[in-house]
């Protein structure tokens, strides 16, 4: 038996990845709650300057909302939560919420 000198060549396939979807963490402004204690609570969760912090904070007052970061879902669930939390614990209604980015 002769063998064909032309051989099969293997196919692999690569499984498709996608990346996780992005989610807002988003700022909700209210009037009860100090702006440094919203500077404090971005500088100490979300990691941020002191002009940063003080930059969204003042958009969220004077828009209403304002994107804090961008994370994938768990950790911008996570973040929101903690913050909410921290303004809740001193008797403060502030409040972070998230959704999915487009």
């Amino acid at each position: 038996m002769v063998e064909s000198p032309v051989k099969n060549p293997k196919t692999t396939t690569k499984p498709k990845v996608e990346r996780p979807k992005l989610h807002k963490v988003i700022l909700i402004n209210d009037d009860y709650t100090p702006r440094d204690f919203v500077c404090m609570v971005l500088k100490a969760e979300f990691g941020m300057g002191e002009d940063r912090a003080y930059k969204v904070m003042i958009t969220a007052h004077q828009r209403g909302v304002c994107v804090v970061a961008v994370y994938q879902r768990d950790v911008a669930a996570t973040k929101a939560k903690r913050a909410s939390e921290y303004g809740q614990k001193y008797g403060y209604p502030l409040m972070f919420t998230t959704e999915p980015e487009e």
